[in-house]
Order: structure tokens, then C-alpha cells, then sequence
């Protein structure tokens, strides 16, 4: 069946806010003028602006107003838009109404500039838009400047003044592109590793890995539509063998997903990142500040999981695993279970002798039967019992920064 006829009528809201959905899915893919999905996403569009139109009859914003008021936001000319419209003459022509906005710049606006692809698209209301909240000033003084010099991330600059260094620390995010650096600080930072005091340090952080991900030229583009169950098993299949964290690493890239180790700066709790640069390019981070074989395995499932449902240009999910097993958050909670249960089905782990009567012997004889490193079954029987004083022996402890030695921990 063609995709094209799967475009109905929207009649409810769970069938509008899917729709939703997919139409911002869509709009981070590639999609090739013309194509069948290019196609199913302008009827898409269609079907929105009817359901709009018939329930919330409430003045749009203008998607011209709009980037406007962001390019007066953002001190931004004519030309500074060119990236995202192709010519010069091509900006004009859409700041003046005589070119509509296609596809392709919508997305380019969305990642570039930070804007709600419902905004451009003609659908966010007035009072939604006037409701978003403006992007806090940065102020460069509260990076951690001395830590950053320490790592080398910026020049040393002792001789030179405190404003200088503060520059310095500016030009380490600018340097990242002005997409980056004019939307980086736009991004909602989701998990329980974020908090006021820490949030320019985390910032630091993830701009190291952004930097880091752009210096690998991995030979595979990532495709949306090829996480699957399936793939998430082999990944954790992968366990199974003595260089089982590096071959993950090594099956992620090949699929166009980059992993970057970067140990966490300090009073920062992170054990993992899931986010997208502004091209849409997946990316996950690993701190391996555990160095635990369960802690490296439920940390980059979790991870990927939110590649797979929910990490957008938009927003970084920063995770400190063990303060997330209780979480309440709809998204955390669901990487957790969906991590969890590629790991050991729950059908499964709540009849096995692992979990009603745990020993060695019985963690083995369940590693054994799902193919899968014995450290996950002991790390999962000591978070959910408690009790962190048994198994120590067998959550792998030492054995994965050894595969990732050109770092400093």
C-alpha cells in the first residue's frame, strides 16, 4: 500500500498531535523532492491546517513575521539567511512574500534558527508565540574557564587579561559554526544531570562533544527507519564478547551514529548524552566515569533509545543513570523500559532463577540463555534490590575504559 493513501482525515486529537508528530519526524529527514514521503508530508500539512482551521479557528502567526522577529532577535541581515535559502535573491523574495517557504527551508530554519517547525509551518497561535520564553543572555564569565584550560579546550592565556579568556571561551563555541553557537543555548537540556548551577558546565560539555563528533567523517548516513527492536538486540548481543564495548561503538558509526567518550567535568553527574547536531546528525556521549560493563551497556541503550523516539536539534538529554530508575519523566521513563527490556525481557527475567533465586550459578545460566554479559544481569538484580554490597565481583568493574585508553580520566 502506498504510504500517500495512509493520510487521512484527522478527526481527533490523538490523531492530530500523532500527525504532529510525524510531519517534525519528517521534516529532520533528507527527503528528496518529489519523493513519496515528500509527498505524504505536504499532505500531511494539508490534513493539519484543515483540522486547524475547523477546531482552533485562532489567528496563526505569520511564518514571514516570525523569522523577522528572530532575525531582529538575533541581530541577523538578509545575507546572514542565505545558508538556509540557497541565493541571496532567494531570501528576498521570501522576506516579501513572493516565494512561499518550501520543505527544505523550513527544516534548514527549524535546526538553524531554532524556530518550532509549527511556526513556520503557519501553525503555532499568536499567544503561543508570544508565550515562548527569550533565551537567557549568555554570559561567557560563568563557563569553567580553569577546567577548560586544563583539558586544553581553549588556549592557555595567563599573560593575557580575564576578558580575553572569556573571549577565548566564546570563540570555542562560535567556532562550532553560527548555527551552533546561535542555537545551542536554545536547547532544553532534559535529565536528571541538569541543574541551575551546573548548566554551564554542561554546556561546555556538550559543545566538546560536538566538536568532537564533527571531527569524524563516518562513511555511513544515519537513516532514521533503521533503528528497529531488532537492532537494539544485536547491539545488545554485542555484550556478549570480551571487546563487546568497542564493537558497539564500531556497529553504531557504521549506521551514521557517532559515539564520543568524554569524561564529565567535575560536580557534574553525567554517564551519558543523546543528541543531534544541527544537521540532525545523531550523536551519543559516554562518560564512563563508572567503569562498570553494566553502567557502559544500560547507558548507551538508554541513549540510543533516545536517538530513536525523541532527541531533536532542539534539546540534549543529559543522563546521571542511577538517579533516573525512578523516574517520572514520560520520555526517561520509557528509555528506561525500552532499555531494560532489550536487555532482559521482562517476560523473561521475572520467571528466571536469576531473579527470583540470584546467585552466580543462576546469573550465569541467564547469561548464557540470552547470549548476553553476565554484569548486566548483577547490575540489574543490585539496582532494583538495592542492595550495591552483592555481585560486586561480576559488574564488570575496571573493564571498559581499558578499551578507550587515549583518554584522561
Amino acid at each position: 500500500m502506498s504510504k500517500l493513501t495512509e493520510v487521512r482525515v484527522i478527526r481527533t486529537e490523538e490523531q492530530y498531535h500523532a500527525a504532529l508528530s510525524e510531519v517534525e519526524r519528517l521534516l529532520r529527514l533528507e527527503l528528496p523532492a518529489g519523493s513519496e514521503e515528500s509527498e505524504r508530508l505536504d499532505l500531511l500539512i494539508v490534513v493539519i491546517e484543515n483540522y486547524e482551521n475547523a477546531n482552533y479557528p485562532v489567528t496563526p502567526v505569520d511564518p514571514i513575521e516570525a523569522i523577522k522577529f528572530r532575525m531582529d532577535e538575533q541581530g541577523l541581515r538578509q545575507a546572514d539567511l542565505t545558508p538556509y535559502f540557497g541565493t541571496k535573491s532567494r531570501v528576498s523574495e521570501v522576506l516579501s512574500g513572493k516565494r512561499p517557504l518550501t520543505v527544505a527551508m523550513i527544516k534548514a530554519l527549524s535546526i538553524g534558527l531554532g524556530m518550532s517547525p509549527q511556526t513556520l509551518l503557519g501553525l503555532e497561535t499568536e499567544t503561543g508565540y508570544a508565550n515562548r520564553s527569550p533565551v537567557e543572555e549568555v554570559n561567557w564569565s560563568k563557563f569553567p574557564i580553569k577546567e577548560m584550560l586544563s583539558k586544553g579546550w581553549i588556549e592557555n592565556v595567563v599573560s593575557q587579561t580575564k576578558t580575553t579568556t572569556e573571549e577565548k571561551v566564546k570563540n570555542f563555541i562560535e567556532g562550532l559554526g553560527a548555527n551552533f553557537s546561535t542555537a545551542a543555548f536554545k536547547r532544553t537540556l532534559n535529565g536528571e544531570s541538569y541543574s541551575p548551577t551546573t548548566v554551564y558546565k554542561l554546556h561546555a560539555w556538550i559543545a566538546r562533544v560536538v566538536q568532537k563528533a564533527r571531527e569524524k567523517n563516518l562513511a555511513t548516513k544515519f537513516r532514521q527507519d533503521g533503528i528497529t527492536k531488532d537492532f537494539l538486540k544485536e547491539i545488545a548481543h554485542l555484550s556478549w564478547s570480551e571487546y563487546g564495548p568497542l564493537l558497539a561503538v564500531e556497529f553504531l558509526e557504521k549506521n551514521g551514529i557517532c559515539v564520543i567518550i568524554e569524561p564529565c567535568l567535575t560536580g557534574t553527574a553525567v554517564d551519558g548524552a543523546a543528541l543531534r547536531d544541527i544537521d540532525g546528525r545523531p550523536i551519543i556521549a559516554l562518560t564512563l566515569r563508572q567503569d562498570r560493563l553494566d553502567n557502559f551497556w544500560f547507558t548507551l541503550l538508554h541513549e540510543l533509545v533516545h536517538i530513536w523516539k525523541h532527541a531533536d536539534s532542539t534539546n540534549t538529554f543529559i543522563d546521571d543513570i542511577e538517579t533516573l530508575k525512578n523516574s517520572t519523566d514520560k520520555m526517561e521513563a520509557e528509555a528506561n523500559r525500552i532499555a531494560r527490556d532489550t536487555l532482559i525481557p521482562r517476560v523473561i527475567w521475572k520467571r528466571s532463577s536469576a531473579y527470583l533465586n540470584p546467585s552466580t550459578i543462576t546469573i550465569d545460566e541467564l547469561s548464557r540463555e540470552l547470549r548476553i554479559h553476565p554484569a548486566i544481569i548483577a547490575g540489574r538484580i543490585r539496582r532494583e534490590t538495592g542492595k550495591y554490597n552483592q555481585f560486586s565481583d561480576l559488574v564488570g568493574q575496571g573493564e571498559v575504559r581499558k578499551h578507550f585508553p587515549n583518554h584522561i580520566w
